[in-house]
């Protein structure tokens, strides 16, 4: 049994993989976006309840008939507390359970953890926040080159993956940014399609209640013409991309 702190969890998710899934929302976060919306889960050290993989097991189950997907964890980052991931996926896989792990891919190694916990994920989420490791830094505060080693790995495992890109204005919108990831997944045999995603706003209230200021406060998500010009760059490589 092992123990992990996990912020929440959702019974009805439909946006974190195939079908509908039990969502399991993890503690703790190395990268800090500007656009983040779930700012209440970069703590790994406060906030959320500390839980044993059995026990979220266990509300899991309760509702397994209606899981027509199966169970996402995400975060916050799920990657830091992979141990326990490894454990909740290896019991779900035991029930037959399909297992998806969004992730920002931010591990400096490939840790023994790290392996099991892929070795019992079906489908990895990827967010891949920036190609360009200056832009990536301004996005995040911290190096997009561990998330560009952990997309190599998936490649090297065949590990079935989503890349997610979020589209914000003044970061990620140029098409030029969206060529240079075009580049690296489609090298990448094991992606399965694209999920361009708008930026929003709507977790603004969150940085409110840590007294954080919220850089982006007047940044309107993308047009649609935007949002056809990234989607263009990875059309001409025959990459399946939507939004």
């Amino acid at each position: 049994m092992s123990l992990g702190r996990v912020h929440s969890m959702d019974s009805f998710g439909t946006v974190d993989g195939p079908g509908i899934r039990y969502v399991v929302f993890m503690q703790g976060c190395h990268m800090r976006c500007r656009y983040c919306h779930n700012r209440d889960t970069w703590d790994l050290r406060d906030g959320g309840e500390v839980l044993s993989h059995e026990e979220v097991l266990d509300k899991i189950l309760k509702v397994k008939s209606f899981l027509t997907g199966g169970v996402t964890v995400t975060g916050g980052e799920p990657l830091i507390q992979a141990e326990f991931v490894a454990d909740l996926f290896k019991a779900l896989k035991e029930h037959g359970i399909h297992t998806c792990l969004d992730t920002n891919g931010f591990t400096k190694r490939i840790t023994p953890d790290v392996e099991r916990l892929l070795s019992y994920t079906d489908l990895v989420l990827l967010d891949i926040k920036h190609m360009d490791e200056e832009m990536h830094k301004k996005l995040t505060y911290v190096t997009g080159q561990y998330p560009r080693n952990f997309a190599m790995y998936l490649q090297e495992i065949q590990k079935p993956t989503w890349i997610r890109y979020v589209a914000v204005e003044g970061f990620t919108v140029d098409p030029i940014y969206a060529a240079m990831l075009a580049e690296m997944v489609e090298k990448m045999g094991c992606v399965e399609k694209v999920e361009l995603l708008p930026y929003h706003s709507l977790g603004v209230h969150k940085w409110d209640a840590f007294n954080d200021s919220y850089d982006l406060q007047n940044v309107r998500p993308p047009s649609d013409v935007q949002m056809d010009a990234i989607k263009l760059e990875f059309e001409k490589r025959g990459i399946s991309a939507s939004y």
